[in-house]
């Protein structure tokens, strides 16, 4: 895992959004058309504001969705189809496809059958994510399966997990929170070729200190990370707070 400590979230974002320019032009000099996934939450806000304005060839670009909440509607503020969309798809013109997580899918095992089926044809040049304050890798809360192969799961959101979405400011209350999700399993994520995770803000101190000094155990699933060949981790001042080795 290659790591990076900058002075504030927004150069952080700035490179990110830049280095998956970089990520996705190589693929593309290389092939007719490349594939990635994008995340959704506070720590992606930025670098999708800086990667919409980098001059790609975005009708050759394939993009898959990490998760989704289930019975959530797009119309709500916390939807994060609604997330891609208006701050990603709207602003990028034509995409070759977006692989939205349909969370209104009456099944949503079926759901995840569909958009298993549709991942496994492709090889993934990129992942953008983030890691949750409980650690989380998408919605892969702990103790998390690192073991199946199967690319999208049912997954049931944690407190945790849900607090922090409290937190955030997307939902009105503890209660209004959605306890299930479908989401982009470990070993699918571990599957892209390159990985950029970004994690900005104080609040994650705690995990990133635990994902990267601690054991790599599925009660901190983003630990798995430092198992990845070419996986760079950026983080802000704040989010290192905790760190002994800098």
């Amino acid at each position: 895992m290659k790591t990076q400590v900058y002075g504030n979230k927004e150069d952080m974002a700035k490179d990110a959004a830049a280095l998956a320019s970089r990520t996705i032009n190589e693929a593309l000099e290389k092939k007719d058309e490349t594939s990635i996934v994008l995340a959704t939450g506070m720590s992606q806000i930025e670098i999708l504001e800086h990667l919409v304005l980098e001059e790609l060839e975005w009708s050759r670009v394939t993009v898959f969705h990490l998760d989704e909440y289930i019975g959530l509607p797009i119309s709500h503020p916390a939807s994060f189809r609604k997330y891609l969309k208006e701050r990603f798809e709207d602003r990028v013109g034509e995409l070759r496809i977006f692989h939205y997580i349909n969370g209104e899918n009456p099944d949503p095992l079926e759901e995840c059958r569909r958009l298993s089926r549709l991942i496994s044809a492709h090889q993934i040049d990129l992942a953008c994510v983030g890691i949750g304050e409980n650690g989380h890798l998408a919605f892969n809360d702990p103790p998390a399966d690192f073991e199946t192969e199967t690319p999208y799961l049912v997954v049931k959101l944690d407190k945790a997990c849900r607090r922090q979405q409290l937190g955030e400011g997307w939902f009105p209350t503890l209660e209004a929170v959605p306890q299930r999700a479908i989401s982009m399993s470990i070993q699918q994520i571990l599957k892209s070729k390159n990985i950029i995770c970004s994690v900005p803000d104080r609040r994650k101190a705690e995990a990133v200190r635990n994902v990267m000094e601690g054991e790599i155990c599925p009660e901190v699933p983003a630990s798995i990370l430092r198992n990845h060949g070419n996986c760079h981790f950026l983080m802000d001042e704040p989010a290192a707070t905790l760190l002994n080795i800098r």
